[in-house]
Order: structure tokens, then C-alpha cells, then sequence
């Protein structure tokens, strides 16, 4: 896989964010340098993190039965979430692949 190839996965994350609505979350307590892969990295877990965490709240919310919170509201956070989540899976799937096509490689 090549630098390219990733660029184009972190480029179609970014696109899906904006898409969902999902704001880019501050990271709480680990300074990141603003540019770079790992940087790219720690804020897509952290719009995982953050859209995880709003998607529960708003089931709690519901389940607890507070005004405003609409099941089909519930329903879309969570699907959300989850497709955020799978995102983050199978990027991290394409890592592994490629760091280990790396370390296969002969000197």
C-alpha cells in the first residue's frame, strides 16, 4: 500500500465527517502536532470517540424517556457511530496490511 493509497483513505474519512456532521473533536490532555499521520489519526479516533459517545448519551436519553429525544434520532446517532466505527476498522485492517507487507519486504 502506498503513502498515496493512504492519503486517498484519510482524504474519503474526512469527506464521510464532513458528510455526517461529525466535528472534529479537541483531544483531551495529548498534544498532537497539527500536521501529519499520526495527528490525522488521533483526530479520526477522536470523531469516533465523540460520535460513539453522543450516539449512547442519546439512548440513555431516550430509554430514560427525557423530552426531546426521538427514537429515530437514536436510531441514525448509532448508525452513525457504527459506520464510523467500521471505518476505523478496516483503515486499521489496511495498516496492519501494509506495515506487514513492509516488514516482508527483502533488503
Amino acid at each position: 500500500m502506498s503513502i498515496s493509497a493512504i492519503e486517498s483513505v484519510l482524504q474519503q474519512m474526512r469527506a464521510t465527517a464532513l458528510h455526517t456532521g461529525i466535528a472534529p473533536a479537541a483531544a483531551a490532555g495529548t498534544p498532537v502536532e497539527a500536521g501529519g499521520f499520526a495527528a490525522e489519526l488521533q483526530r479520526s479516533l477522536s470523531n469516533i470517540s465523540g460520535a460513539q459517545q453522543q450516539a449512547y448519551a442519546q439512548a440513555e436519553s431516550f430509554e430514560l424517556g427525557k423530552p426531546g429525544a426521538a427514537l429515530n434520532d437514536v436510531m441514525v446517532d448509532l448508525q452513525k457511530a457504527n459506520v464510523a466505527f467500521q471505518t476505523g476498522l478496516q483503515v486499521r485492517n489496511r495498516l496492519v496490511t501494509a506495515y506487514q507487507e513492509v516488514m516482508n519486504l527483502q533488503a
